[in-house]
């Protein structure tokens, strides 16, 4: 998969979004992934199903996305990573907090875990890059960036992804439960590794 183009394309800031044709027949055949993973169908789409549903040449298919792997993957990124807002309340522990229900409330949903299921399907190795946890490393690092300027201690980008993001994907993946407390949980713990809390 094509971290780059798949980062780019969903990415909430990025700089390269399709536009004109190129975005009606995204939008047709990000669609038509999600009707067939949402139909049971994500271990068995092919490409040729996908431009049926959505209306484009297999062609257009195959020359953009190279494979049901790579569009898969790129179909889930995009629907995993809407360009939630970041919370900015001052205080590091209530910013991570409310992310972190925000991410719990979006992929806890039905759809969501299926698209996560779909990416997981997707990978059949382990991967240099995975777009979905890089758009969460950049929004972690903004988060810590204004926390370290405000002067107070912080986490390390890596605890917070290893200690709140990590499980929070884990237990949509597996179906497992996902609350606001179970969130605030996650949060409250990574806080607690600084040995500061507000």
């Amino acid at each position: 998969m094509s971290g780059s183009s798949a980062a780019a394309n969903a990415h909430p800031g990025g700089s390269r979004r399709p536009g004109g044709r190129s975005a009606r027949v995204q939008s047709a055949v990000y669609a038509a992934v999600g009707q067939l993973v949402g139909a049971g169908r994500r271990d068995t789409m092919t490409i040729p199903e996908v431009a049926e549903l959505a209306e484009v040449n297999p062609t257009s298919i195959y020359r953009r996305w190279g494979s049901i792997e790579t569009l898969l993957g790129e179909v889930a990124v995009a629907a995993l990573t809407q360009g939630e807002p970041l919370p900015d309340t001052g205080v590091l522990d209530v910013d991570l907090a409310e992310w972190s229900k925000i991410i719990a409330a979006d992929i806890g949903r039905p759809k969501r875990r299926a698209y996560l299921r779909a990416m997981v399907f997707a990978r059949n190795d382990v991967v240099e890059e995975c777009p979905c946890w890089e758009i969460r490393r950049e929004q972690a690092e903004e988060m810590v960036g204004r926390s370290v300027a405000r002067g107070e201690t912080t986490p390390s980008v890596r605890q917070i992804l290893d200690h709140v993001i990590a499980p929070l994907y884990h237990h949509a993946v597996f179906g497992l439960a996902l609350d606001d407390t179970y969130a605030e949980d996650l949060a409250a713990d990574v806080m607690a590794m600084t040995g500061s809390r507000h």
